[in-house]
């Protein structure tokens, strides 16, 4: 456990270096808060009751949503594991005194949790000075906010382990191209990093609501919004601790499977 620890401290550190890559994420994701915001805008201002969220619940989730991009977003991989496993320095991996799914999991969580940590505060910060209703509101009350805690970290290590089956799935394909691709398109529609989940029809969402793409990022902002009720949250929260463990025991069963059958690429 001290050698992950460890390796995440390295991981992490090194992460926080980006400050200047961090900054043109910060310009980005401001801009596209905005768009998206203006976007919906315009929409509610034809029928502002026909909508399943109030317009300052739809702003504080989209700012959420920007700020904690790094954190919940199924697009961002590192590509160090890509290319150890085309270019053959998967044999590396496999003759460390450590286990490869955590070893590769850590360094994942090192990785979202450095960019975000940069980003996300110069975000929240401007996000909270606009004025009403297109700025990020104060949560709904103490027990949402601690809700939302509790529920944005197991998204953290769900999308984490989520995307662990992208890495592995490099391990039977060689080329992460067609499988990284279908997978962000999908994940990225059906976690609300698109359109938030609450505007999908609902015989839509009464069957995603119960699959892992709900739990990654839209269940945590419907909570500090107070969207969804603190009373609802046990069952929600619940269902996502159940797919983090699902998808970490599917991962690593996966992945050993792969490495007894892994030809190395490259020599």
């Amino acid at each position: 456990m001290k050698a992950y620890a460890a390796y995440f401290r390295i991981r992490f550190t090194a992460g926080l270096q980006y400050r200047a890559a961090a900054l043109a994420g910060v310009v980005t994701q401001f801009a596209w808060g905005f768009l998206s915001i203006l976007l919906f805008a315009a929409f509610y201002r034809t029928d502002p009751a026909s909508f399943p969220m109030g317009f300052s619940q739809l702003a504080s989730y989209l700012w959420l949503r920007q700020a904690f991009l790094a954190l919940f977003a199924s697009w961002i991989f590192d590509g160090e594991i890509f290319s150890l496993i085309q270019s053959g320095s998967l044999a590396y991996e496999l003759v460390r005194p450590l286990d490869v799914y955590a070893f590769w999991y850590v360094k994942n969580l090192a990785l979202r949790l450095s960019r975000a940590v940069l980003r996300s505060f110069p975000i929240l910060t401007v996000a909270a000075l606009l004025p009403a209703p297109y700025g990020l509101s104060l949560p709904a009350g103490w027990d949402s906010f601690g809700l939302f805690l509790s529920s944005a970290v197991l998204s953290f290590l769900l999308v984490t382990a989520y995307c662990m089956l992208i890495y592995i799935a490099t391990v039977y394909t060689l080329s992460p191209l067609g499988v990284r691709m279908v997978a962000v398109a999908v994940t990225d529609l059906l976690t609300g990093g698109i359109i938030p989940l609450p505007f999908f029809p609902d015989n839509v969402l009464a069957v995603l609501r119960f699959t892992p793409f709900a739990a990654m990022q839209d269940l945590p902002f419907r909570l500090y919004s107070g969207h969804v009720a603190a009373g609802e949250a046990a069952p929600a929260l619940a269902l996502q601790a159940f797919w983090l463990m699902a998808l970490v025991v599917l991962g690593r069963a996966w992945l050993n499977r792969g490495l007894r059958k892994a030809t190395i690429q490259g020599g």
